[in-house]
């Protein structure tokens, strides 16, 4: 340690403090300065991505409940469309079956009517049959009883009795 002591200059050590502190100064305006600059920049950065991570977070909770009242809302109008769809198909059925029934209906009165018409008819033309045989009959049966005189004048006789006079 002697040694060191007797090599010790004043002179060397204040150089060499003077060249310490002015590499200090150095590296404090040229190193330190930019090198706690980009640090505090990329801390500043960091800070700003979280930021943006918390607000992207919370703007997709926001768009997550928005897209789930949508979703809702798109049921509830689907659930709606899919009601009046039902009801107006029921309308529909129903509205036919009234119709049918309608329909119905006119075509058995109709057929009423025709079968009724074509009873008269067939009556009708049944009775003039009836009629033509009856006058037939009766003028063959007439014939062969006033084939001779004396039925004839019995025949006039009770004609005129059963006519009453008024």
């Amino acid at each position: 340690m002697e040694k060191l002591l007797d090599q010790f200059s004043l002179g060397l050590f204040f150089w060499q403090f003077l060249l310490f502190v002015g590499l200090i100064l150095l590296l404090k305006k040229f190193a330190w300065k930019p090198i706690l600059d980009a640090v505090n920049e990329r801390e500043e950065g960091i800070k700003d991505a979280l930021l943006s991570a918390e607000n992207a977070k919370k703007e997709m909770m926001n768009l997550k409940a928005d897209n789930q009242k949508l979703l809702d809302q798109a049921r509830a109008e689907r659930d709606t469309m899919i009601k009046e769809a039902r009801e107006i198909k029921e309308k529909m059925i129903a509205d036919a079956k009234s119709e049918a029934q309608v329909q119905g209906a006119k075509m058995i009165e109709q057929a009423k009517a025709s079968i009724e018409s074509e009873k008269n008819a067939a009556l009708a033309e049944l009775k003039s049959q009836v009629s033509g045989l009856s006058v037939d009959i009766a003028e063959k049966l007439l014939k062969a009883e006033l084939s001779n005189k004396e039925s004839q004048s019995a025949l006039v006789e009770k004609m005129l009795g059963e006519v009453k006079l008024n």
